[in-house]
């Protein structure tokens, strides 16, 4: 049954990116309460291999803060783990591609940038780390270089 689900979310997902991709954004470009959506694409931790996934982010001071919250989901999504070990990573803003810088933050800047940047920009991601009952890593990818040139 997992292996199942599991192949269905990897189409679905493959689906989602598509048509961010050919429509700029202007599908796939809003999640739950209107939290905007961009791709985020960075190497497996262990294939190497770049994934694109559609996530949710809160734009606060030049950098793209990502909510590892999974809807709410007990497990935290695979984008989170490979991004622990990557520097770098691309993002995709509307039809913008930028490469970025990674941090997986921790400690009092994790818990800052949780509660005033992620909640209190979408006050419903409270309510996922809650219902998942683990503690929702938070990155910051912050641009790097000139994006026209990416």
């Amino acid at each position: 049954m997992g292996s199942m689900r599991n192949r269905l979310f990897r189409l679905g997902n493959t689906v989602a990116v598509g048509l961010y991709r050919s429509t700029g954004g202007r599908v796939g470009g809003k999640a739950k309460g209107g939290s905007p959506v961009l791709l985020l694409t960075v190497a497996g931790r262990k294939s190497g291999q770049l994934h694109t996934t559609p996530v949710a982010y809160v734009h606060h001071d030049g950098a793209y803060y990502l909510a590892a919250s999974a809807g709410g989901q007990p497990r935290e999504p695979q984008w989170i783990r490979n991004l622990r070990v990557a520097p770098r990573a691309t993002v995709q803003v509307g039809s913008t591609v930028i490469p970025v810088s990674v941090e997986v933050l921790e400690g009092a800047e994790r818990d800052a940038a949780w509660s005033d940047v992620i909640v209190a920009t979408f006050p419903f991601f409270g309510d996922y780390e809650k219902t998942s009952g683990r503690r929702i890593a938070v990155a910051r990818v912050t641009p790097v270089g000139d994006p026209a040139a990416g």
